[in-house]
């Protein structure tokens, strides 16, 4: 194979590293690598393999490094962002669109092309000089299957190497397979840290971009270190996999993937969910008593008629803020654990151990974290209280460490079959608990395109407004709203066996202004769906779907929380509010509108059919319908 990359590689590499490039004969792979050595100058580049010994080596190097630092139990490290690099970078995350897409991308946050190119490019020349650089390859799915995509990350970071280690398999050995008709398809993740203070922490956070190139399938991360921003693999490629996916029929969501378990039936019903932001999307994952496939992101197929999943990661990164022994027992137990693990942003104690917002353990007074050495009443330099930890300080672990895995699935090269989707919101007054769709679209239209979340006391401004977020996929959609919005309804419609929808809501309040039920009852909510895929519930209709009967929600608290249940409620909880769900479809309508101007009319027209619909029902009925008073 003619490489004209060779005498600059091989002056980069040692000759194992070399070797390992030369072996894959696959020139995309040789030219990614080659061309960025030549322009980004790093001192030395290292190729990992799928190795453990390649592995240990990625883990001793983000140490020594100082990337990393030693906690007291010995498989766990603490890795600290700098100030101002602790979140993902909306306004520098932007699509690098060709000029002729430029006016269909305009809702997006775009950069011409050629422009974006020009920009991204000054910014990385020479940004790893003196730096040692690793090449790692990684699968989104399981390797060798129908749902895999080969990744190349490129980096000089070595905690974005063994974050990502850690979050995504291997794939070296997958890329040796690779028939010559799919050498051409894979994702390229280029990033570097850029200079970094003494802490290993990101120096030109004004020089910070995330440009992304969906026409070519490459990412260019530059001067960033957070793992929202830096970790190629995971909403960057997600961005990726949404734009192919859209063109090629199949779908990537920002959702779970689990197990609802009958025991009583000895059953099992593999359930996705989406759910914005603190709407309760980990807890409904990790139900206790039911089993989890995966956290974060799904890829949909149709597979031989059967609407199918994958968990696209092999490990997850949290956010550890309120990971306590009572609320998340399973994921508290094994970061207690001497197993790999990576904390970021939280504290490190004189006695070595992890410190965290939320822990249900008394902190010590002092010790290391984001800001440096702390001690309590430590003030930032706008005079603000530095906390123990940030609060958006995460962890990096594999999700098969947790007892409640579902191995078969989470291995599943065909992935596991759908039988429901979730989608869930937050708001105080207007969706019931648990409602089923009447069919696949119009769940996609009212239970996933209308989903909002409601700001709470705890969010900067005003209190109780609710944003849009359709799908809960909103800031990772890579092509027009509309066309997405279009393109969940015909993958749904092209299966055999269409998956049923149910909205979730666990966030009603009474009129004393708490919530209505407990953190646990999302486990009943659940159950109800599980029925309903298999028809052991009956359900009262509503204007937009059907919801539970009393008896059935009675007799699922005492079985599954040995709670009773009262029937005013249940009435209250599941009462259908005509004029709040006209204003939440109006809402809905108006911001579309903003997002895409081309959203199909057909969209528009089934909301303002069910907005008359849910008119008469009004007229007829009034304004709060108890449920079983209404007969459609």
């Amino acid at each position: 194979m003619s490489n004209a990359f060779e005498t600059i590689l091989k002056s980069k590499m040692s000759e194992q590293s070399y070797r390992k490039i030369e072996a894959l004969n696959n020139p995309k792979v040789m030219e990614f690598i080659g061309s960025f050595a030549e322009h980004c100058d790093p001192a030395s580049i290292y190729v990992c393999g799928d190795s453990e010994e390649d592995k240990q080596y990625v883990r001793d190097q983000a140490l020594s490094q100082g990337e990393e630092h030693p906690m007291a139990l010995s498989k766990q490290t603490i890795h600290w962002d700098g100030y101002g690099d602790q979140a993902r970078d909306k306004v520098n995350t932007k699509f690098m669109v060709y000029k002729e897409n430029l006016e269909r991308m305009k809702s997006l946050n775009s950069v011409e092309y050629e422009e974006g190119l020009a920009e991204i490019m000054d910014i990385s020349k020479g940004i790893m000089n003196g730096k040692d650089v690793v090449v790692l390859f990684f699968s989104e799915g399981p390797t060798e299957s129908p749902f895999t995509i080969p990744c190349i990350q490129m980096t000089d970071s070595w905690y974005v190497a063994h974050s990502e280690q850690i979050l995504y398999r291997t794939a070296y050995n997958h890329f040796l397979k690779m028939p010559e008709s799919e050498k051409d398809h894979f994702y390229r993740f280029i990033h570097s840290a850029g200079e970094v203070d003494e802490r290993k922490c990101t120096v030109n956070l004004d020089k910070r971009r995330i440009y992304m190139d969906t026409q070519n399938n490459i990412v260019y991360s530059m001067n960033d270190q957070y793992a929202g921003n830096s970790i190629g693999l995971k909403k960057h490629s997600m961005r990726l996999a949404i734009n192919e996916s859209g063109k090629n029929g199949w779908l990537c969501e920002h959702m779970f993937v689990m197990a609802a378990v009958n025991e009583e039936k000895n059953r099992k019903t593999y359930f996705c969910g989406a759910y914005p932001s603190a709407c309760g999307k980990t807890s409904t994952a990790m139900i206790p008593g039911e089993q989890i496939v995966g956290d974060d992101i799904a890829y949909f197929r149709n597979i031989n008629g059967e609407f199918r999943a994958v968990n696209v990661e092999f490990g997850m990164f949290g956010i550890i803020k309120d990971v306590n022994a009572k609320d998340d027992p399973l994921i508290f137990e094994n970061l207690m654990k001497d197993q790999e693990v990576i904390f970021s942003n939280i504290l490190k104690g004189p006695d070595g151990k992890p410190y965290w917002l939320g822990m249900g353990v008394e902190p010590p007074d002092e010790g290391f974290n984001h800001s440096g050495e702390w001690k309590k009443g430590n003030k930032d330099a706008k005079g603000n209280e530095i906390d123990i930890a940030h609060g958006n300080a995460r962890y990096t672990m594999r999700l098969d460490y947790l007892a409640n895995i579902d191995k078969d699935g989470f291995e599943a090269k065909d992935g596991v079959m759908v039988q429901g989707v979730l989608y869930g919101g937050r708001d105080s007054d207007t969706t019931v608990p648990v409602e089923e769709s009447p069919d696949w679209k119009d769940g996609i239209l009212l239970k996933a395109a209308t989903l909002e979340s409601e700001t709470t006391s705890a969010t900067l401004g005003a209190e109780g407004v609710r944003k849009p977020s359709p799908m809960a996929n909103l800031d990772f959609v890579s092509y027009p709203l509309g066309e997405y919005t279009m393109n969940n309804i015909k993958f749904g419609e092209n299966v055999d066996n269409t998956p049923k929808i149910f909205s979730n809501n666990y966030f009603m309040r009474g009129k004393d202004g708490n919530f209505i039920t407990s953190k646990l009852a999302k486990r009943v909510w659940l159950h109800w769906a599980e029925g309903r895929v298999h028809g052991d519930y009956e359900a009262c209709e509503t204007p937009t779907g059907k919801i539970p009967l009393y008896q059935d929600l009675k007799d699922l608290f005492k079985k599954y929380l040995d709670e009773d249940f009262a029937e005013d409620t249940y009435t209250y909880l599941f009462t259908f509010r005509c004029s709040k769900w006209i204003e939440k479809i109006e809402r809905t309508k108006t911001f579309y509108v903003k997002m895409d101007a081309n959203t199909p009319k057909e969209i528009f027209e089934y909301w303002d059919a069910t907005i008359a619909r849910i008119q008469t029902a009004k007229e007829k009925y009034g304004d709060l319908i108890e449920p079983g008073k209404y007969q459609g």
